[in-house]
């Protein structure tokens, strides 16, 4: 199989600094960069987990891999873009650029319009505690107060009193991380808040609609892959423990249901990538198992729609990076098939638009990265190229604005250098397809604003019906981003 550029370069940014002498199967299994390339590497590798040849502690490196090496797409690096011909109408735009180049960072819609970004990596693969603030009035960033520690692979949630929660992660000085900290966006500045039980990265954080902060799963690299769940209450500032998931996994996504449940939807687990869904109930705080994926993925995304059910699109697993989409359907447990994305893609974005449409823009596979966007309609089920991001990332961030435009920031590029570019979707297209006869679906209850996560967030699409159709958001809200490293080890090393 011909050598995959995109992917040599990752390895070259990431290099593991140790590998550990031996290796059990409950340590995550992650295959060795020099390990022999094809798909039966790869299905053989989840059951040689003792091999000491297996490297240490990077949760992302078995993701990557599994397509780099599983999958015939791997072949000349380039940057993709839109088919012209089927091109529906919204573009980009350059905006003013972040001041310091960033991905796996979060981003915050605050109510007074502003976007906060917080932490990633920078581009000398290190850590960053910088913080900055955009303002889509004059186009520009301005630098707020820094973290009190550097962070990537965390997650930010907007809490009620205004203030935003930012959780865990990694770090490149101390490793994986429990602490937790608080930007009050009044004074431009962060303040320690009680911290996690266990330290992790690439969970999921979730607001409820009782003002509590759901966190679940994840990775570190003491109990690899984590089952546990904790919940945050801002009256107290403490994290308590509460029931564990049915099924360790991260790099997962949750979304909010109408209902105040739940939804945590595929990742990676100790059998590999995950078909595997389960609902949490905040009321009596148990999981219960829900219907399968059709296709297992990892970092993939996830959308709650205006009409109640969730659209996961993209992602990986052992067959490569695919383009299949499917949605959720909370009335009956059940996941359907939907049209495939345009391109397969993973490591990408998903926004919902006022219109009802989901935008997908970003992301790579093992033949480049992608600077196209899609457009995804849950009336007909399809999607439909948009305008191109003016530089193809992956790893970035995507954040509804206040005015309905959608705001993507840093990332990676092709070369794998961390972005200060961002840059402005103005989604002027089509508006959903019209159905039939209109039923408003009616919200059972109110959806607190998403918050991104390293969440990454998987989304779901509607299934066509000629008597429902969508009921608009008549409020833009902030869409959880997963900031995911396809190949980061357990500490980026500089180049």
């Amino acid at each position: 199989m011909a050598s995959n550029p995109a992917a040599s370069s990752m390895k070259k940014k990431f290099t593991p600094q140790t590998a550990p002498s031996s290796r059990s199967v409950d340590e995550g299994g992650f295959f060795n960069p020099a390990a022999s390339i094809g798909l039966l590497v790869f299905l053989a590798g989840v059951f040689l987990l003792a091999s000491g040849e297996l490297a240490t502690a990077n949760p992302l490196q078995l993701a990557s891999r599994m397509s780099a090496d599983g999958s015939a797409q791997a072949n000349a690096s380039v940057v993709f873009q839109s088919n012209a011909s089927i091109l529906s109408s919204g573009n980009w735009s350059g905006t003013g650029s972040l001041n310091t180049a960033r991905d796996v960072h979060t981003s915050t819609l605050l109510p007074n319009g502003m976007v906060l970004v917080a932490g990633g990596v920078d581009i000398g693969s290190v850590s960053t505690p910088s913080a900055e603030l955009y303002d889509p009035a004059t186009e520009s960033w301005t630098v707020t107060g820094s973290l009190n520690h550097e962070r990537f692979y965390h997650t930010a949630t907007f809490l009620p009193d205004g203030k935003v929660l930012v959780a865990g992660g990694d770090s490149t000085n101390d490793s994986d991380l429990a602490s937790a900290e608080l930007y009050d966006p009044a004074s431009g500045t962060w303040t320690v808040t009680g911290s996690l039980n266990i330290k992790r990265q690439l969970h999921t954080a979730t607001l409820l609609p009782n003002g509590k902060v759901l966190v679940a799963g994840g990775y570190n690299r003491i109990n690899k892959i984590i089952e546990s769940v904790e919940l945050y209450d801002p009256a107290t500032g403490n994290w308590t423990v509460a029931n564990d998931l049915n099924t360790a996994r991260f790099t997962h996504t949750a979304t909010l249901l109408p209902n105040g449940k739940v939804l945590v939807a595929g990742g990676f687990g100790g059998s590999g990538t995950l078909a595997s869904a389960e609902l949490y109930d905040p009321a009596n705080g148990t999981w219960t198992n829900t219907g399968n994926l059709n296709t297992p993925r990892v970092v993939h995304t996830a959308t709650l729609l205006s009409n109640d059910t969730v659209l996961v699109a993209g992602g990986i697993n052992s067959n490569g990076i695919s383009p299949s989409a499917e949605f959720y359907d909370p009335a009956n447990g059940t996941w359907t098939s939907t049209g495939d994305l345009n391109i397969e893609r993973y490591a990408h974005t998903a926004t919902l638009l006022p219109t009802g449409m989901v935008l997908v823009a970003g992301g790579i596979n093992f033949s480049g990265t992608y600077a196209s966007s899609e457009l995804y309609d849950p009336v007909i089920g399809s999607w439909s190229a948009t305008g191109d991001l003016n530089t193809g990332r992956y790893q970035h961030t995507a954040t509804l604005l206040l005015d309905g435009m959608v705001l993507a920031a840093g990332g990676l590029d092709i070369s794998v250098t961390a972005l200060a570019s961002a840059e402005l979707y103005a989604p002027s297209g089509p508006t959903p397809t019209p159905a039939p006869t209109a039923t408003p679906t009616p919200s059972v209850t109110p959806r607190p604003s998403p918050t991104p996560t390293a969440t990454p967030t998987a989304t779901v699409t509607p299934t066509p019906s000629p008597t429902a159709t969508l009921t608009p958001s008549v409020t833009p809200r902030p869409i959880p981003t997963p900031r995911l490293r396809p190949t980061p080890p357990p500490r980026p090393t500089p180049r």
